[in-house]
């Protein structure tokens, strides 16, 4: 079951929050859990509900408001948002980037230092032949 389904009657999702019902209308009234509504206009909540109570049950118990509670969640709500588009632009800069006709290619050289080519070529490969003797031994 996906976090945003939401299957939940009220008395449910008052009891997984450990509220009563009636408190949940409240804070249905003031905007800070807005369950959806059946045909019928029952509420109907989502586990993600049911976790925003708790986190408004948590705040309530340190001392803060429910207008302090509100502004904390509508920011969160907000970076969640931000934190969203970030990934999209993000993942379409590197397609871009990937897609992008002369692209930047880098290779790495014979003492480990960094080449930059362009898209298409190769490196050359040293055909040269080192020959190895040991120190002190001359011929």
């Amino acid at each position: 079951m996906d976090e945003n389904t939401r299957v939940f009657v009220i008395s449910m999702a008052a009891e997984l929050a450990g509220m009563h019902p009636q408190t949940l209308r409240q804070y249905d009234r003031l905007g800070l859990v807005s369950p959806d509504r059946t045909p019928g206009r029952s509420r109907r909540y989502s586990m993600r509900d049911v976790a925003k109570l708790r986190e408004i049950a948590d705040l309530g118990a340190e001392g803060v408001s429910l207008e302090g509670i509100r502004r904390i969640l509508e920011l969160e709500d907000h970076v969640r948002g931000l934190e969203s588009r970030l990934r999209e632009l993000e993942a379409a800069l590197a397609d871009e980037l990937l897609n992008r006709p002369g692209r930047r290619v880098f290779a790495a050289g014979s003492a480990g230092e960094v080449i930059s080519m362009r898209a298409g070529t190769r490196t050359r490969r040293a055909n040269q032949i080192v020959i190895w003797r040991p120190l002190g031994h001359r011929e």
